[in-house]
């Protein structure tokens, strides 16, 4: 092969693989079925605070479907947030157990069975 067909071939690959990981991301993180998102939001509880970057970012990948969820701010609830074990934010609950940390749609559809 010449120079210039393999400088393409790269390309091409390059290329390809760009828009499998495009249509990966999609999938994972958006135009989600508003049954699947109430049925997530039915079925967890987000602790959040005001201050924290990751809570602000997790509360974005909600979408527009952000009302169908239960988001309990631990600066203004502390109380509430003490009771359930919160020690970090953003943590979810699902079913009885605590999900420290920012969670993916995907994962989010996994643990509630959505």
């Amino acid at each position: 092969m010449k120079t210039k067909e393999i400088f393409i071939f790269i390309i091409l690959i390059a290329v390809v693989i760009g828009i499998i990981s495009i249509i990966s991301l999609i999938k994972a993180n958006g135009n989600h079925d508003e049954e699947v998102m109430k049925c997530i939001g039915e079925n967890s509880e987000l602790y959040v605070s005001k201050t924290c970057g990751h809570c602000a970012t997790q509360k974005k990948d909600l979408e527009e479907y952000i009302e169908f969820f239960k988001i309990i701010d631990c600066t203004t609830n502390q109380e509430q947030c003490q009771e359930n074990n919160i020690l970090y934010v953003p943590t979810w609950i699902i079913n009885n157990e605590n999900h420290v940390g920012k969670q993916s749609i995907e994962q989010l559809k996994e643990l509630t069975g959505c």
